[in-house]
C-alpha cells in the first residue's frame, strides 16, 4: 500500500492540474471501489473549482468552493495520470489524450484546463468520499490520526510522550498510525536502521524513566531524538525520489518512484550491512503479520 511519500508525490504531481481550475464533468464508470459511491458524488463535483489539494497521513483532500472536501484514498493498487490534448507545460503530465482510456480506468475528472485527471485501480480497495468541509474533524476515516511526521508539532518530545507507557514494540508504534500518521512498513524499517534502533526494542524506552512511570517531566531519550531525524531525512529523501515503487505506485507522469534503489535495509535480507564498518548481514522475521528487515548486528 502506497505510504506518505508516494501519496505526496501524486499530491504534487495533480496539484497544478487541478489546484484553482473548475471540475467540468466527471466520469464514475461504476458504482463502487472499496465502498459505494455517495449517490450524489458525480453531482456534488461538478462545477466546482478546487480550492486547494492537501494530503493527511495518506489521504489526498480536495477542499472545493462550495465547502465540500473529496477524501481519495489510493487503497493498494490505485493511481492518478493526468492527460491533455496537445502540448502541456505542466510539469510531469501524461502527454496523451482523453479519449484513450484503459482497463480499470474508474474515475475521471475533466477539468476546466484542458485536463482530464483519470483514477486507475485493478484491485478497487481504493476509495473516494465527499465530506461536507465542518464535519471534517468527525470524520471516522480521519478521526484519531497522530501528527504529521514531517509537520512542525511532530518532534522527539511528542513522539516520547505518545510512546511513554506503551508496551509494544518500537515498531508496532511507528506503524500506529494514531501514534504518527502516514508511516508504512517500508519507511519505519529504513527509519530504524538508520537510527540504529530494534524494531524489537520496546517502543517506551524513547522516554526518560520518569515520563515512562507517568511522572511528569518525562524527557525524549537520545533514542528518540535520533529517530525522528532519521524518520525526517528517509521520508525528504523518498518524497525527492518520488517515492518507492514496488508493484504499483507510478507518479501522476506514469513514470516509476525510485527511492527502492536507495533501500538501505528493507528487502535486503542476506545482504551485507550497509553501516560502515558493520559486519552484520540483513535479515528479516514476521513481526505483527509483516515482514521486518533489520540488522542485527548494529540495531541495538
Amino acid at each position: 500500500m502506497p505510504e506518505l511519500p508516494e501519496v505526496e508525490t501524486v499530491r504534487r504531481g495533480l496539484q497544478p492540474a487541478m489546484e484553482g481550475w473548475r471540475i467540468t464533468k466527471m466520469e464514475v464508470r461504476r458504482k463502487d471501489l472499496r465502498f459505494p459511491f455517495q449517490r450524489d458524488f458525480s453531482t456534488r463535483l461538478t462545477g466546482q473549482t478546487v480550492k486547494g489539494l492537501g494530503r493527511r497521513a495518506k489521504y489526498l483532500l480536495a477542499d472545493l468552493a462550495s465547502g465540500d472536501v473529496l477524501l481519495m484514498h489510493l487503497g493498494m493498487s490505485g493511481s492518478f495520470r493526468v492527460m491533455k490534448d496537445g502540448e502541456c507545460n505542466t510539469p510531469g503530465v501524461f502527454h496523451r489524450s482523453p479519449s484513450e482510456l484503459r482497463a480499470h480506468d474508474h474515475v475521471v475528472f475533466h477539468m476546466s484546463s484542458g485536463a482530464s485527471i483519470v483514477f486507475n485501480d485493478p484491485r478497487r480497495f481504493g476509495y473516494m468520499k465527499i465530506i461536507a468541509r465542518q464535519a471534517i474533524e468527525d470524520e471516522p476515516l480521519l478521526r484519531g490520526l497522530g501528527p504529521e511526521p514531517l509537520g512542525n508539532e511532530f518532534d522527539a518530545s511528542m513522539l516520547a510522550r505518545s510512546c511513554a507507557n506503551k508496551k509494544t514494540s518500537l515498531k508496532a508504534a511507528l506503524l500506529d498510525q494514531r501514534v504518527v500518521a502516514g508511516l508504512g512498513n517500508i519507511y519505519v524499517c529504513e527509519a530504524l536502521f538508520r537510527a540504529h534502533l530494534s524494531p524489537r526494542r520496546l517502543a517506551a524506552t524513547l522516554a526518560t524513566k520518569a515520563g515512562r512511570n507517568g511522572i511528569p517531566g518525562g524527557e525524549p531519550t537520545e533514542h528518540a531524538k535520533r529517530l525522528v531525524s532519521a524518520i525526517h531525512a528517509v521520508l525528504n529523501e523518498a518524497i525527492k525520489a518520488g517515492g518507492s515503487s514496488l508493484r504499483d505506485h507510478r507518479q501522476t507522469s506514469g513514470e516509476l518512484g525510485y527511492f527502492q534503489h536507495s533501500f538501505q535495509v528493507y528487502d535486503r535480507e542476506g545482504e551485507k550491512c550497509a553501516t560502515d564498518r558493520c559486519s552484520g548481514v540483513v535479515r528479516r522475521f514476521t513481526q505483527n503479520g509483516r515482514s521486518t528487515f533489520w540488522c542485527p548486528k548494529c540495531q541495538k
